[in-house]
């Protein structure tokens, strides 16, 4: 079901979600310059013939600088009162399509454990094994860590913060140790093995985060998959939108383009060669979606 290069543009208002209710995959094909088109299965979850292994990843919820429209990163923002909702939603709406996990992943970041636990509780599954890895974090970003975006948009013009935020391979700039936030990230006692003083970002192109979050992808993931192991992955947007551009090998340009909701659940089948039977089929309603896609526009515009 997937047609040609996949581009969807989803954001992060989704407050309308009536979860469990149908399953939506949303396409826009860049190739037909065509409008976006819905395959629903209706209530409850039916694998492709095709599918070999199937996978379930989802964005945190909304935190609270999610909220505050700051530049996050690798800072441990907590999530929101709407992002624990977002997070409970998605726990039953895989309750509802009768998931079931035999492993979770997560990164090192509170948000991201927080709304993975809520979902497993949701699940009743909160005695399956849980892996945490810095190289699942969510992008670095650098010295624009703390900055309210639509400010920056206003002081460096919305193409610059749009070049930051979504380009493939520019990064923001970096982290200097006199920045607010330095000691409270480089310094954080989880980081302790690791990553390496050599290899701890002080900022992060979508390009540089896809090369650490690969290696885990490759090296764990998929043996696990092999092994037939049923996976969860609750990680962030940036570290997922890596995943996403090379299960659907998407361009450096395509990728720009692709804005991931928080808390709404989706779904990756994959073939014997792990190659998408279906991508990023999301538990969701359409109207939800679309609003999501309207959405996506503000982000990052000056007020």
């Amino acid at each position: 079901m997937v047609i040609g290069h996949t581009v969807l543009n989803l954001a992060r208002s989704h407050t309308n979600w009536v979860p469990g209710q149908i399953l939506t995959r949303i396409v826009f094909d860049t190739q037909l310059n065509s409008s976006f088109k819905c395959y629903s299965s209706g209530k409850g979850y039916i694998r492709n013939k095709m599918t070999k292994y199937t996978i379930v990843m989802v964005r945190h919820g909304e935190s609270e600088w999610n909220q505050k429209n700051l530049f996050c990163g690798w800072y441990d923002a907590d999530l929101s009162p709407k992002g624990i909702e977002e997070a409970q939603a998605a726990g039953k709406a895989l309750s509802d399509g009768k998931f079931k996990f035999d492993v979770a992943h997560t990164s090192m970041l509170g948000r991201a454990q927080k709304t993975l636990n809520t979902i497993l509780t949701a699940l009743g599954q909160t005695d399956i094994p849980i892996s945490k890895t810095w190289r699942l974090n969510e992008r670095h970003y650098g010295g624009l860590t703390g900055l309210n975006k639509a400010e920056t948009a206003e002081k460096y013009g919305e193409d610059q913060v749009k070049i930051w935020r979504r380009s493939f391979d520019i990064p923001p700039p970096p982290m200097e140790q006199g920045h607010a936030y330095y000691k409270a990230i480089v310094e954080d006692p989880r980081y302790k093995d690791g990553p390496s003083k050599a290899e701890f970002p002080m900022f992060e192109s979508l390009k540089l985060t896809i090369e650490r979050t690969l290696p885990y992808w490759n090296d764990t993931i998929i043996p696990q998959l092999k092994e037939g192991k049923k996976i969860i992955i609750a990680a962030h947007g940036n570290s997922l939108r890596g995943i996403v551009k090379h299960l659907d090998n998407m361009s450096d340009e395509a990728i720009m383009g692709l804005n991931l909701p928080t808390g709404i659940p989706f779904v990756y089948e994959l073939d014997d060669n792990f190659k998408p039977v279906v991508s990023m089929k999301f538990l969701g309603d359409e109207e939800t979606v679309k609003k999501a896609m309207e959405a996506v526009a503000a982000q990052g515009k000056a007020k």
